[in-house]
């Protein structure tokens, strides 16, 4: 998180800072407070003081919230948390001048200024207006159609899956670099960063030299250094070249001093894109008849370049000088007519029809109608003024060709820090600019193949036509608007992509995945890439020194398609893994959709040129292995065993070098099953729950601790594992189980918790079942409680505690419903995250979220609730948003009652002093008529479902022992035993009947129970789960206090069926980025 997510304590000097490395490396939460903690509680050494250190330190707490007091030293409460992250900023902070001027906020974005348009500038480029009509002449209507379909839909598919990985969280600015990288990793995000870095460059070259052929053959053609290029291929394409190097010169300058310029030059680009092609759909029906004014000049069916239209008679003089030059004549000449053909001839004329079907030709071949090679094949080597192809083409040749047409998509996601809501404006905006340009594209293959002749579409610098740009003859009202239009987008395109790629190079560079790239990742003095610029430029002037368009397309398409691919390949894989983090607010996706977008950029990888895309390939494979094994350790193994132990060694070798990012942080979940006297689980459903929270992902570890000697139960202990097998498997849960003998039950959990596991792939949740019967069974039942949840928090570990095991549900069973968070105090967010786990198991997938969260006196609990609205929509989490008020009331008599009545039970038992084995019978007795006194009409009262048994069990043992005593010597003794326990009764009884007044410590802590526990009811009591904050345990190890911390859960929880208490360990496990 940014260096903004600061969460602040009130009336308190130091400061939680939820900064993006704390929250990427996992640091924990507490670990500032507890040198403080330990100073403070250190020099108290009576109960007397130490409570009224606690009561000064906790002066500024809620009494509403006093029971959470020991969570809220170290962890924000949930108003002082969200309203903190409110006003976050998703931009990567630049560096800053201390003594600089603070800088004016920067304007957000929104849908169409931010994306659509960008997009549409982008997508819409050279190709439009020089080579779609030659494209649609060459493929035909259908072919073309198709090429342009195929196109459209790699780019649609594409943006579906960027908008996935664009929505899921807050993507800095970076583009598709950003995404993929953190998506596939640093190997993959490295590779293509590099091929967009490189296409991106090479869109440059292909902009310029796509300018310099607008200038030179459409609008000056006289400024031809090397002469005639309607003559010389070759001499057209070397002034490509010069002019192009002065062109890029020229343009390196303008973004080297001015990117502000080039920034406010996009804007007039734009305007000339639209323009121009308004005014084609203008001009195609202001010709629907066709255009009069322009003709070619044909031989027979084949297309003449230079021929001035009063000279197009076969009997003209000027047409016998090149065709009989030494008075014999060339014989396709004497065989043919030369006649005039009108070039634009209008919808109405029906010249769809001829150009329906395909007319692909190879190098050197004549342009003319239909394909007899009479007319169509040189065969005296001869051109006589005939335009040639200087091609061959072929249906993947032209999609090669064409498809930098439809490249652009990322121009909305590179600007997704300058958005006011990329969630929603990048899928927007995106997808309608590729339904528009596409729309565009479509139907102008329709309205070209229906409006020009064949011949001219065919005639690719319009040499038949005295060198026009045949786009711009159909435009209205006159040519020189596309001819400036286009030439002004192409110009501006190119400088985009000049400022665009140093900068993605720079990104790459600061990440410093490529160490030989460490040099362009400094910033001149003003803050501009230089040193990247100057790279560009020499890549960029590489692509010109090929100085044909025709050729840099094909390459620039293989870079482009390779970056497209890995989109959809992130998104795929991230769809089948199902990781936590992965929840897109767009939610018009599907994994199936993603790997057709990959075949599909594979597939025109490969048919448009193979041997580009095999440098395409190669490129990307070189640049992963050099990012993947650089420094890495190589292993040789025997066959297929061996590499599933090397890949399994080097896994866990990587997880174990650090904590993992909170984006992939997952419950690595550690159940603590209870056995009864027979080795069974006493909670079946402890193992559903575990299996619904993973929904089959991951794996858990199930361990049970059989109090006893370990050499002499051991077989107890292999056949209550088989048995804890037996019931991971009749429930699905993927992992392991053990069972560990422990003199200690209490000591064998805690070096479970400590030691279970193997490097990255140790616990880090924990799931253990309620005491049920911790009044029943005195002290040993909740100090293992207790002392447990003392262990997770000291091992920094989530811990899980479900209440009313037996009433969640079956995983073959699908509830409806709403799942209701009490979100009280911020531990890391592990609140928000289990609910939306749950969800993706099919039993839980139909029931909807509810958080409540409470307010206290100084919060504004509307803001607060627009704060936590705000906050859920960057997490990608939809649920509704209560914010409960709950005031300061006085301490009810009920309060004062339920604690006193507390306090003198605990006093009974200590005056008692009994050993378990003669106390039970009266700890019953005092727990069930103290229990029965205070306890409110609820829905349900949780019971030990093994209770019934257990006390059959003690009944028929009672039943025995009662015999043996009526008929033994030992009869005699029983009035004496049972006179004795009624005076120690009475006794104890007198004792704490004369203190009268509750510990205030403990009504506090009653009074929040209570309190809470009206509002939750109220609110939940038909939720079908209610997840909460588990309050912490009291830090001093006295019976009391633990006793007493027990019933204040009990009292937390009355009257709810299903209750899931949760305490985070510390670290961030969600996160609102990408």
């Amino acid at each position: 998180m940014p260096d903004r997510f600061q969460v602040t304590k009130a009336d308190e000097d130091t400061a939680l800072d939820y900064n993006q490395d704390e929250s990427a490396s996992g640091k924990l939460l507490g670990d500032i407070h507890d040198e403080t903690l330990g100073e403070n509680y250190g020099s108290y050494t009576d109960s007397g003081d130490i409570h009224r250190a606690e009561e000064n330190q906790k002066s500024n707490i809620d009494p509403n919230l006093y029971l959470y007091d020991d969570d809220l030293e170290t962890r924000p409460h949930i108003s002082t948390f969200i309203s903190s992250i409110a006003n976050y900023e998703n931009t990567i902070p630049a560096a800053t001048d201390p003594d600089a001027k603070p800088a004016a906020p920067s304007a957000r974005m929104g849908t169409l200024i931010g994306v659509f348009l960008p997009c549409i500038q982008n997508i819409f480029g050279v190709i439009l207006f020089i080579r779609l009509t030659w494209v649609v002449g060459t493929a035909g209507a259908v072919c073309g159609f198709l090429i342009v379909l195929t196109c459209c839909c790699v780019t649609m598919l594409t943006a579906i899956s960027m908008s996935a990985i664009a929505t899921n969280g807050v993507v800095p600015a970076g583009g598709s670099y950003f995404m993929i990288s953190r998506s596939l990793g640093p190997e993959f995000g490295g590779a293509v960063g590099m091929l967009f870095y490189t296409g991106t460059t090479l869109a440059a070259a292909m902009y310029i030299v796509g300018a310099v052929e607008i200038v030179l053959t459409y609008m000056a053609p006289w400024a031809s250094i090397f002469g005639d290029f309607t003559k010389d291929v070759d001499a057209m394409y070397n002034n490509f070249r010069v002019y192009g190097t002065l062109l890029l010169i020229f343009m390196g300058l303008i973004v080297f001093l001015g990117v502000k310029f080039v920034n406010k030059f996009a804007t007039v680009a734009l305007a000339c894109v639209i323009l121009s092609i308004i005014a084609v759909y203008v001009g195609i029906f202001d010709n629907i008849h066709g255009n009069e004014k322009l003709y070619m000049c044909v031989l027979g069916k084949r297309l003449l370049k230079d021929i001035p239209l009063d000279n197009c008679t076969k009997e003209d003089p000027f047409m016998r000088d090149i065709y009989c030059p030494d008075g014999k004549c060339e014989e396709y000449f004497l065989a043919n007519n030369v006649t005039k053909v009108k070039g634009i001839k209008g919808l109405a004329s029906g010249v769809f029809y001829d150009n329906i079907f395909p007319s692909f030709l190879d190098k050197g071949q004549f342009i003319a109608y239909g394909k007899n090679a009479i007319d169509i094949e040189n065969t005296d080597g001869q051109s006589y003024n005939q335009i040639m192809a200087d091609i061959t083409t072929s249906f993947t040749l032209l999609i090669g060709i064409f498809f930098p047409s439809v490249t652009g998509i990322m121009a909305g996601s590179n600007r997704s820090g300058d958005l006011a809501d990329a969630q929603k404006s990048i899928p927007i905006g995106t997808i309608c600019a590729i339904l528009t340009t596409s729309t565009v594209y479509l139907s102008s293959v329709m309205f070209f193949a229906g409006t020009v002749d064949n011949l001219l579409l065919r005639d690719k610098f319009g040499q038949s036509i005295g060198g026009k740009l045949v786009v711009a003859n159909i435009a209205w009202p006159n040519q020189w608007v596309i001819l400036i239009g286009s030439f002004l987008s192409t110009l501006g395109a190119g400088l985009q992509s000049l400022t665009g790629a140093p900068r993605l190079l720079q990104a790459i560079a600061r990440d410093e995945i490529i160490p030989f790239l460490a040099p362009f990742a400094k910033s001149s003095k003003r803050g501009e890439p230089t040193r990247a610029l100057l790279l560009t430029i020499v890549i960029c002037q590489c692509g010109i020194l090929l100085g044909n368009v025709d050729l840099l397309a094909p390459l620039l398409s293989m870079f482009f398609l390779m970056c497209y691919g890995f989109v959809n390949l992130a998104c795929a894989v991230q769809t089948l893994l199902r990781t936590p983090n992965w929840r897109p607010r767009f939610k018009f996706y599907h994994w199936s959709l993603s790997l057709i977008g990959l075949t599909l950029c594979i597939s025109v990888m490969i048919m448009t040129s193979w041997y580009f895309a095999l440098i395409a390939m190669g490129m990307a494979i070189i640049i992963y292995k050099y990012i993947e094994y650089r420094g890495a350790e190589k292993e040789w193994g025997d066959g297929i065993r061996g590499m599933a132990l090397t890949a399994a060694r080097y896994s866990l070798l990587r997880l174990e070098e650090g904590p993992p990012h909170t984006k992939n942080w997952r419950p690595q979940i550690l159940v603590l099953s209870k056995l009864n006297d027979n080795l069974l689980p006493k909670y079946r459903k402890i193992f559903s729950f575990a299996t619904q929270l993973k929904a089959g992902k991951g794996l858990t570890i199930c361990v049970s601790v059989i109090k006893g000697d370990h050499t002499k139960i051991t077989n107890k202990a292999v056949d209550a594992k088989s048995t804890l097998r037996k019931y991971m498997t009749d429930e699905k849960v993927k992992g392991f189980c053990d069972v560990l003998v422990s003199q200690q039950i209490g000591e064998g959990l805690s070096s479970v918790i400590q030691t279970i596991g193997l490097g990255g792939m140790k616990p880090n949740t924990v799931i253990i079942g309620w005491p049920y019967s911790w009044r029943q069974e005195g002290r040993n039942s909740w100090k293992t409680f207790i002392q447990t949840v003392r262990t997770v928090s000291a091992c920094h570990m989530a811990l899980m505690v479900p209440k009313g095991i037996n009433f969640y549900p079956e995983s073959n069973h699908k509830i409806g419903g709403n799942i209701d968070i009490w979100w009280i105090v911020h531990d890391g967010g592990l609140l928000m995250l289990l609910p939306f786990l749950l969800k993706q198991h099919r039993t839980w997938r139909n029931c909807k979220l509810r958080i409540f969260t409470v307010a206290q006196i100084e919060d504004n609990s509307i803001q607060m609730k627009k704060d936590l609205k705000t906050f859920l929509y960057h997490l990608r989490i939809e649920a509704d948003v209560e914010v409960v008020e709950m005031n300061n009331s006085d301490i009810s008599a009920y309060t004062y009652e339920r604690t006193l009545m507390m306090e003198q039970r605990n006093q009974m038992l200590r005056a008692l002093g009994l050993n378990k084995k003669e106390n039970s019978k009266v700890v019953q007795t005092i727990v069930d008529h103290h229990y029965d006194a205070t306890k409110t009409a609820s829905k349900v009262r949780f019971a030990d479902p093994t209770i019934e048994e257990i006390q059959h069990h003690d009944s028929q043992n009672d039943e025995k022992r009662n015999s043996i005593d009526l008929d033994g010597p030992e009869n005699a003794d029983a009035p004496e035993t049972t006179s004795s326990k009624d005076e120690s009764t009475e006794k104890a009884d007198g004792d704490f009947k004369s203190s009268v007044k509750p510990d205030e410590f403990n009504v506090r802590r009653m009074h929040t129970a209570i309190k809470l526990n009206e509002v939750i009811v109220e609110k939940s009591q038909d939720a079908q789960l209610v997840i909460m904050n588990l309050p912490g345990p009291p830090r001093e190890v006295r019976a009391e206090r633990e006793s007493n911390y027990m019933e204040f859960l009990e009292v937390l929880t009355e009257g709810l069926e299903k209750v899931l208490m949760v305490r985070g360990g510390g670290r961030e496990v969600i996160t609102i980025y990408s």
